[in-house]
């Protein structure tokens, strides 16, 4: 049978493993909710550790905690930050409301290695105890909406790094591709002719926009309610804490913070956090669109559109020999749907705060900490192992974009809607060309055909015509 050591809370006591830097209330949580079987997500344990840092900084500095006290809780913090006690950190994603277990979990870790700094064992809490001294003028209620906005931050830069990545690979494949007219499509149906280049441009140009958007949203994370703490009033904090918190938080996160103007107000509500979850969903919305696209222009080789290839990643089927499937766009759009829902959990549970406090703020920092993780990795794998090796097969664009019934559409300003739509028509019914139609019912003059029906021009704004253009009614 493993070591314990005997701990005793407010419940009673409880036997704690002898080698757990966690104690009694960290224990508890353990046992009530042993719901998933996951760990918090490194940047949820992270910021947690970034604020008793800062408090312990803050509190050496006004002098309400002494020197030898302070100096230990920023040792044992800097361990921790520096990837040591790791598997102490070990309470449910799925928890008691607000994260008092994660909170409690991070003091009781913070001050048995900062006794054990200052030559006690762990479990004595002495000197250092975990609520008076590392969560000192501060409450779950404070410390974990600043945790949400502090982990959410210091995950931006590679996931803006990530969309950006994407985006320059997007653009030099439009590059690439300028040259290239094919079928446009919509509702899956034939449309005028587009060049691959113009797809793949476009595309840049939603994940530009999605990122500028993710940005913005991002900018009101940085106001700050540490300080708050359990109703937002700041009962038991000093006038000065939370300019000193806010200093100390920039220094050990290199971030851009400010002091919130209104700490009850970014108590009470999750908006911020939940704004910030959407701009991540319409990410995860156009990237998916983006990705199906991929999927359908890749399908085939010989039943389908067959417009481009992926890089071969992986074989694509157990039974079938040869079979190479689209994995990664496969991947990316099952994150996207993971995200999108991960988005719907944020939504429901920032409703779901009542008066002072949002109790669901757990499950909030989850999902928001996955979705970008899993966003942030998707993007990466996207654009290394697929959009950078695309080539596109101009044989069967070219073959595709003659085939399209709505050619017919160029012929609109010269013989009218309703005649062109009869050749449209006609082409699908009969197997026929556009031009071959053209050609054998003179429907235009012969000269004025290749310049009404060049492919390249109808991929450009205009009006095409040829010499001998008259008007619809004419």
């Amino acid at each position: 049978m493993s070591a314990t050591r005997t701990e005793k809370d407010p419940l009673g006591p409880l036997e704690v493993p002898a080698d757990a830097l966690y104690g009694v209330q960290t224990l508890r949580a353990l046992q009530n909710f042993p719901i998933s079987g996951l760990k918090p997500l490194e940047p949820f344990v992270i910021a947690q550790v970034w604020i008793k840092k800062a408090a312990a900084m803050t509190h050496k500095e006004t002098g309400r905690l002494d020197a030898q006290r302070a100096d230990a809780i920023i040792k044992a913090a800097d361990e921790v930050l520096a990837g040591q006690h790791r598997e102490h950190f070990v309470v449910d994603p799925y928890q008691a409301g607000a994260g008092t277990s994660h909170n409690m979990n991070v003091n009781e870790v913070l001050a048995n290695r900062a006794n054990e700094i200052l030559g006690s064992p762990r479990g004595s809490y002495a000197p250092v105890h975990p609520n008076d001294h590392v969560n000192m003028a501060q409450s779950t209620n404070d410390t974990i909406p600043t945790n949400i906005r502090l982990a959410a931050l210091r995950q931006l830069p590679a996931l803006v790094a990530a969309v950006e990545q994407l985006e320059n690979a997007c653009l030099a494949k439009g590059r690439e591709f300028d040259d290239i007219v094919k079928a446009g499509r919509t509702h899956l149906q034939d449309a005028m002719p587009i060049r691959l280049g113009q797809e793949f441009t476009a595309y840049a140009g939603s994940l530009a926009r999605c990122r500028r958007r993710i940005v913005e949203a991002a900018d009101y994370l940085r106001d700050l309610g540490i300080g708050g703490s359990a109703v937002g009033t700041g009962v038991t904090v000093e006038a000065q804490y939370p300019q000193l918190m806010n200093k100390y938080l920039s220094q050990i996160t290199g971030l851009n913070l400010r002091v919130g103007a209104d700490r009850i107000q970014l108590m009470q509500s999750m908006g911020d956090a939940a704004a910030f979850s959407a701009s991540l969903r319409g990410l995860a919305i156009d990237l998916s669109k983006i990705v199906s696209d991929l999927r359908l222009m890749v399908s085939g080789p010989r039943t389908g559109l067959d417009e481009i290839a992926l890089p071969a990643v992986q074989p694509g089927s157990s039974i079938m020999p040869g079979k190479i499937n689209p994995s990664i766009p496969e991947m990316v759009n099952q994150v996207c749907f993971q995200v999108i829902g991960c988005d719907t959990t944020v939504a429901i549970a920032a409703e779901h705060g009542q008066l002072e406090l949002n109790v669901m703020m757990p499950v909030i920092a989850h999902n928001i900490l996955l979705s970008m993780r899993i966003l942030t990795s998707a993007m990466g794998t996207l654009t290394e192992k697929c959009v950078r090796g695309i080539t596109a097969h101009r044989e069967m664009c070219a073959y595709w974009v003659e085939r399209s019934a709505a050619l017919a559409t160029a012929l609109a300003p010269q013989i009218g809607y309703a005649r062109a739509a009869e050749l449209s028509k006609r082409s699908v019914k009969e197997g026929i060309l556009i031009r071959d139609l053209v050609k054998q019912e003179q429907v235009i003059p012969a000269e004025d055909i290749d310049a009404v029906l060049d492919l390249r021009k109808m991929t450009e704004i205009g009006v095409p015509q040829g010499k001998h253009a008259v008007s619809a009614g004419g």
